[in-house]
Order: C-alpha cells, then structure tokens, then sequence
C-alpha cells in the first residue's frame, strides 16, 4: 500500500535508538494520515504506537484476528472500520500498519454486526423464513382440509363427488381424491341399486297384499266375521302401511323429483303448524309454539322436509299425554327445530337407533302404537338430504325432544 510505503521511507531517517524514536512514528503517522482516518503500527514486541489512545483496544482486539494474515482484512466496530496490517520495515525488523476510518458501507457493517451475533443471525433466519414457512405449511394443508370436509359429506350421508379433489394439490393428494371419489361412485352405485330393489320389491308385495285382501273380504261375506278374518284384516293393514313407508323413504332417496330452492321458513311449515293446532284442538291435547319462524331461508327439498316436520309433530300427537312444544331458533347461521312431549320417551341408549329402518323401541312408547318403524328414518333421510342433522334427547317435559339442524340458506 502507498501509505505504507510512504512512511516507510519517513522513518528512515527516525535512528533506531534515539531518545523517544516512537515519537517520531507518531510524528509521521500524522503527517501522511488522510482526514477522519487514525493510523496504528505494532512493533515487533507487540506495543502499538498511535495519537488516538481511545481506540486502542478495538485494534489490538482486530491484530489478533489477524496476526497469522499475510494479507490485508477489514472489520466493522459499530461506525468504524479498521483495515490491515500492511507490512512496513523499520531497522530491518517488519512493523504493521492499521488504518481506522469511518465506515463507508452501512450494508457491510449490517452484515458484520449479524454474523457476529449467532443468536441475532437465528433471529433474523427464522423471522424472514416464517412468512414462507406459514404459506408451506397452508398450502400443504389445504388439500387435507378440503379431503376432510368431503368426508364429512359423506358422513353426512351426500355422496356427491369431489372433482377438485383431483386437480389441487401435491400427486399424491390428486391420486386419493381420484381414488376418493371412485369410492364415491361405488357407493352411489350400490345405494343406487339397493334403493332400486327396495322400491321394485314395495310394489312386487303389493300385489299379493291386494289378493290377500280381497280374499279376506270373500271369506268375510261366504262365512261371516270371524276373529281369523279379522286378524288377518288388522295385519294386512299393517302390511300396506309398511308397504307405504316403504315407498315414501325409496321415493325420497331415489326418485326425487323435486327441485332445490330456497324457502323462507315462516312460509314454509305455515299450513303444517295451522293443521297441527286444528288437529290438537281435536284430540283434546294442547299444541304450543314457542317460538315462531321467522323470514330467514333455508335450501331445501320443501315437500319431504314439510313432511318430515309433520311426520315429528305427530309422532308427538301419539305419543303424548296432554302437551305439545314446538320452538324455532336461528343460532349461528343454522335454524333449530325442536319437538317436545310430555308422553313415556325412549331411553337414552336408544336415541340414535330411533332413526334406522324398523328399529322398535323396548319401551312401551312403540309396542302399541301400530307404527312401522319407517317414520322417523324418512324424517332422518330428508333432513340429511337438505345437509341437515336430527337427532334426539330428553325432554322438559318429561318426554321425547326431537331436534332438526338444518344451515341457513346465504345469498351469493
């Protein structure tokens, strides 16, 4: 380096045993100095020789991370920057020169302030990588929330396929949405054909249930009542009323004819609420709404769920002893129905098997109703047809709650 040089031929005229020779170092160092810069020399016995005191510690801790260099380094101390050593001779021994200036790039000192503190550098690596990380990990998830969701569909009992299921995502996320709804197809298949046979073998019975009757009547008017005929009467009835149910739960699952709209629900179970209270004041039995509807939609199939409600309403007529509460509820973007009497009720192991085909209840409330075991299934398939959900608890009143979930309709 030029300086280096410079003071080298200086202090060729500085005898090596004059008195106070390092006086004369000082003495050139400031002459040759540039502006804002401050010079260091360490001797061969490790003394540094400099006007600036101050700084002393901050080179003598840089010599030591260079003393083994043969070639020029620099470091940044908060605004300074010291470079060196540049070798210069004096009586024939090697001296090092330092240079300490105000530090020219603020980006460098940035960087040597970071990787001289680990903990400050693990800082900023995990603050600058987390947004990346967050969306990582969303991105990865997404195909897995969208999985779930379409399960929960399925649970929910709609069978209806997921096409982007296999066109988002990783590969292996697209090969088990295809393989996702491949399942589905099988299934609607399946339900498909078993709800085919169930209605083909509905009406097959209706034909001998028809010969049977008329014979019935035949026997009736050649040989009189008899408690045969009239035993065969009861059950053949019976027999068309589960025949009949029959039809209506095959109808709603695989023929549905009606189309999906929204419909406001004040509207909706109007004529259903009227006939229920006309119908109570009949039987001598008291019909309360607690609450009414109110002009909220909902999406729905509107005959099966208007059905679906009376066939609960009266359930509760026949099961009763004196009182009926019907409450609607807007909670959450859903609606809640509930149903109350004050009749025997069921059992609480028995409230999710109320709602599968056939199931007859231990309790008294069904041995001698006459009913089929259909009515609440079909209730159960219409609400689950509209992304609803029914289920059953205890009663204030002592009796059977039956509530109905069903998601508020949201305009787009």
């Amino acid at each position: 380096m030029s300086l280096a040089t410079s003071i080298e031929k200086e202090l060729t005229n500085v005898p090596k045993n004059s008195f106070r020779w390092w006086m004369r170092f000082i003495v050139v160092m400031d002459n040759l100095r540039r502006p804002g810069q401050s010079l260091y020399i360490l001797t061969p016995s490790e003394q540094i020789i400099t006007s600036d005191t101050n700084n002393v510690d901050l080179v003598r801790n840089f010599t030591e991370l260079t003393n083994k260099s043969d070639d020029p380094a620099k470091k940044i101390y908060n605004n300074y920057e010291i470079i060196g050593p540049f070798t210069l001779h004096y009586s024939n021994e090697p001296y090092h020169l330092y240079i300490m200036q105000a530090a020219s790039d603020t980006q460098s000192q940035f960087a040597n302030l970071v990787f001289d503190h680990p903990f400050l550098l693990l800082a900023l690596t995990m603050l600058a990588s987390t947004p990346f990380l967050l969306w990582l990990s969303w991105s990865l998830a997404k195909p897995a929330r969208r999985l779930k969701k379409a399960a929960d569909q399925v649970a929910r009992g709609n069978l209806q396929q997921w096409p982007e299921l296999e066109k988002f995502g990783s590969s292996e996320f697209k090969a088990t949405g295809a393989s996702f709804n491949h399942m589905l197809r099988e299934l609607k298949r399946m339900q498909d054909l078993q709800q085919r046979l169930l209605s083909d073998i509905s009406h097959e019975l209706r034909t001998p249930l028809t010969r049977l009757q008329l014979a019935t009547s035949l026997s009736r008017r050649k040989y009189g009542e008899t408690k045969e005929t009239e035993r065969i009467e009861i059950e053949g009835k019976k027999l068309d009323l589960m025949i009949g149910d029959l039809l209506s739960l095959a109808r709603q699952q695989y023929a549905n004819n009606e189309v999906k709209a929204p419909h406001q629900i004040d509207k909706l179970w109007k004529h259903v609420l009227e006939n229920a209270k006309f119908e109570a004041e009949q039987i001598g039995k008291q019909f309360y709404i607690i609450s009414k509807p109110d002009d909220s939609a909902i999406l729905c199939y509107p005959q099966a769920l208007c059905s679906a409600l009376e066939n609960v309403i009266r359930n509760a007529f026949r099961y009763s002893h004196h009182q009926i509460e019907v409450n609607f509820q807007v909670i959450n973007q859903y609606l809640y129905i509930t149903v109350d009497d004050d009749g025997p009720g069921v059992i609480e192991n028995e409230y999710e098997q109320i709602f599968r085909p056939f199931y007859r209840t231990s309790e008294a409330r069904d041995r001698e109703s006459g009913g089929t075991g259909l009515g609440l299934a079909i209730v159960a398939n219409a609400i689950t047809q509209d992304n609803g959900e029914v289920h059953a608890q205890k009663s204030h009143l002592g009796g059977l709650r039956i509530v109905i979930k069903l998601p508020l309709y949201k305009k787009s």
